[in-house]
C-alpha cells in the first residue's frame, strides 16, 4: 500500500485525504481565508508538507467543483525531494473577486511514480501518424 508522509505545518491545517475508498486523488484544503482578485492568480496556502515513498511525486489538478466556478490550478507538479508547504496557484478566470474560505477544499493531488529518463539530442525523429498535427488536428473545436 502506498503511504504519504504528511506533516501539520500549522494547527489549522487539514491533512490531505480521499473522500472514497479507490479514489485516484486526494483533496488538499486551505490553510485560511484567501481572496483571488477577478482575472488574477494567488497562493493559497494548505498549511502541510509531505514525503513522497522513494520513486514517487504529486501531481496537482483542479477539483471540478471549483473549476465548474471558473476557478483553476496552475504549477502542480511536487517532486519527491520537496519538504517545504504545499502551496497551490489558484487563476480565477471570473469578472468579480472570488473567496475561499479557511478548510475549503480547493485541490487534489494524485501520486505518481516517477521515471528516470534522459534527454538525447536527435538530428531526425520518426514519422508517426499525427505528425506534426497538433491543436484541434482531431476535430475538437
Amino acid at each position: 500500500m502506498f503511504a504519504l508522509k504528511a506533516k501539520k505545518l500549522h494547527q489549522n491545517a487539514k491533512l490531505p485525504n480521499a473522500s472514497h475508498s479507490g479514489d485516484l486523488a486526494c483533496d488538499l484544503y486551505s490553510l485560511e481565508d484567501t481572496d483571488i482578485p477577478a482575472g488574477e492568480q494567488a497562493k493559497v496556502r494548505t498549511g502541510i508538507a509531505v514525503e513522497f515513498p522513494d520513486g514517487w511525486g504529486g501531481i496537482i489538478k483542479d477539483r471540478s467543483s471549483i473549476a465548474s466556478k471558473r476557478l483553476y490550478t496552475s504549477a502542480g507538479v511536487i517532486d519527491a525531494g520537496y519538504r517545504g508547504e504545499i502551496l497551490i496557484l489558484m487563476r480565477n478566470d471570473n469578472k468579480t473577486a472570488y473567496s475561499i474560505k479557511g478548510g475549503d477544499k480547493i485541490a487534489q493531488m494524485i501520486p505518481h511514480k516517477a521515471q528516470e529518463w534522459q534527454v538525447i539530442e536527435v538530428k531526425e525523429l520518426s514519422d508517426s501518424q499525427r505528425a506534426d498535427n497538433g491543436f484541434g488536428s482531431t476535430g475538437e473545436k
